[in-house]
């Protein structure tokens, strides 16, 4: 399995701690997510390493105001479709 699905498969993991409530266990989960997703987007595109820097920012956004829902939708959906992104992109 490459970098790129193991991460996809932990995003969705994290996304569903976030939804149970159980958000000190999916925060911790969710720092090795984002170290895994930065060094797999190191080598992307330009285009997408600037995504990643925006999702990266609204992502700690939600995070500081406690939005878990929202926070879960990010790493479930637009985290997934970057990392495929920058998959195809290799």
């Amino acid at each position: 399995m490459s970098g790129f699905a193991q991460c996809i498969i932990e995003c969705g993991q994290c996304a569903g701690l976030f939804r149970l409530g159980r958000d000190v266990e999916a925060a911790l989960g969710m720092v090795d997510i984002f170290e895994k997703s930065q060094a797999l987007l190191s080598q992307a595109p330009a285009d997408i390493q600037q995504q990643w820097a925006q999702l990266l920012m609204a992502m700690l956004t939600s995070q500081e105001a406690q939005d878990w829902l929202g926070l879960a939708d990010s790493m479930e959906y637009e985290l997934v479709e970057l990392l495929q992104a920058g998959q195809a992109s290799r």
